[in-house]
C-alpha cells in the first residue's frame, strides 16, 4: 500500500475552512508545508516521491499543483508539482516559501546537451542559464542562477554512494519547448519543431550556443528555482534524469523517455534531503 493512505488524503481547496496565512488558488496554509520540499513538474510524480516516505498526506490538489506533506526517518518533507515552465514554478515557490519552506530540491527530466551525457544519466545542476522571462520579473538578467553548494554536495554524495552515473555542471533553462528544441535533419541540419516549421533566426542557435559554453542539459524550471531561492535567502538544487538528446533524432513521443531512471533520481534526492537535515 502506498505511504499515502486514502484516509489521510485531503483536498484543501474543497473545504470551507480558512487557514492561517492561506495562499491564493492553492488554498495552502500554515502547517501544510515542511521546511524541505521536493519539486517535480508532473503532478503524477508526487505520488512516486511520497510513496517512498514513512507517511504522507495530500494537502493540495488544484490545477497543476499537487502537494503532499509527510516524513521520512523523522524528517518532515513536502513534495509539490510545479507544472511546466517558469511562471507556474515561480507561483508555487512563492507560496511554499511563505509557508516556511527553506530547502528546495528539483527532481526532473531534461535533454542532454553535453556529448558525454547519455540517456539515463543524471545531471546535478551547479547553475542555470536564465533563458526564460519569469526571473526577469524579479531581478536583472545578469544575476546568476546558482545552486546552493550544500545541496550540490549532498546530491553528489548521495549519487556517488549509489554508484550512479551523474554529471555536474550548468543547465540551460528555457521558456519555449518547441522553438528552442530542434529535430536533427539530414547532414546534421537542425529543423524547427514548432507548428508548420515556424521559426525566427534568433531561436536557431540558443541550444548550440549553450552547448558550446559547456551546458550539460536543457530543461524548463531550474533557473527559476535557483534564482528565487537565492533572492529569498533559501537553499536550492536540482537533479534531472536525461530522458532525451537535443537535438531530437525525430519528432514524437518515441524521442523522449520521461520516466527513465526517475526512481533513482527520487532516491538520490531523498537521501540528500535527509543528509541536509542532520545537525551540522
Amino acid at each position: 500500500m502506498s505511504a499515502t493512505s486514502s484516509s489521510l488524503r485531503t483536498n484543501n481547496v474543497k473545504t470551507n475552512a480558512v487557514k492561517e496565512n492561506q495562499q491564493p488558488i492553492t488554498g495552502l496554509g500554515q502547517g501544510d508545508i515542511a521546511p524541505t520540499v521536493f519539486l517535480c513538474g508532473d503532478p503524477a510524480r508526487i505520488n512516486k516521491v511520497s510513496a517512498k516516505w514513512d507517511e504522507s498526506k495530500e494537502v493540495c490538489c488544484v490545477r497543476e499543483y499537487t502537494v503532499h506533506t509527510g516524513s521520512k526517518d523523522g524528517v518532515a518533507l513536502s513534495a509539490a508539482s510545479t507544472g511546466i515552465g517558469a511562471p507556474s514554478t515561480a507561483f508555487i515557490m512563492e507560496q511554499l516559501a511563505n509557508l516556511g519552506a527553506t530547502t528546495f530540491i528539483r527532481i526532473g527530466n531534461s535533454g542532454a546537451l553535453g556529448d558525454d551525457v547519455a540517456l539515463g544519466d543524471y545531471v546535478i545542476s551547479t547553475a542555470s542559464i536564465r533563458d526564460e522571462g519569469t526571473t526577469r520579473s524579479y531581478v536583472r538578467p545578469e544575476f546568476p542562477a546558482a545552486a546552493d553548494y550544500r545541496v550540490i554536495a549532498a546530491l553528489v554524495a548521495a549519487a556517488a554512494e549509489r554508484d550512479a552515473t551523474f554529471h555536474t555542471g550548468v543547465s540551460l533553462s528555457v521558456d519555449g519547448f518547441y522553438p528552442v528544441n530542434k529535430v536533427l535533419g539530414e547532414d546534421g541540419a537542425l529543423l524547427p519543431m514548432s507548428h508548420q516549421g515556424y521559426q525566427q533566426s534568433f531561436m536557431n542557435n540558443v541550444m548550440l550556443d549553450a552547448k558550446a559554453a559547456g551546458a550539460m542539459n536543457i530543461e524548463m524550471e531550474s533557473s527559476t528555482i535557483l534564482t528565487l531561492a537565492s533572492l529569498f535567502g533559501l537553499c536550492a538544487g536540482c537533479i534531472c534524469t536525461v530522458s532525451d538528446r537535443c537535438p531530437w533524432p525525430g519528432p514524437g513521443q518515441d524521442s523522449i523517455a520521461l520516466d527513465q531512471n526517475i526512481d533513482g533520481a527520487i532516491d538520490i534526492a531523498i537521501a540528500a534531503a535527509l543528509q541536509l537535515a542532520q545537525p551540522s
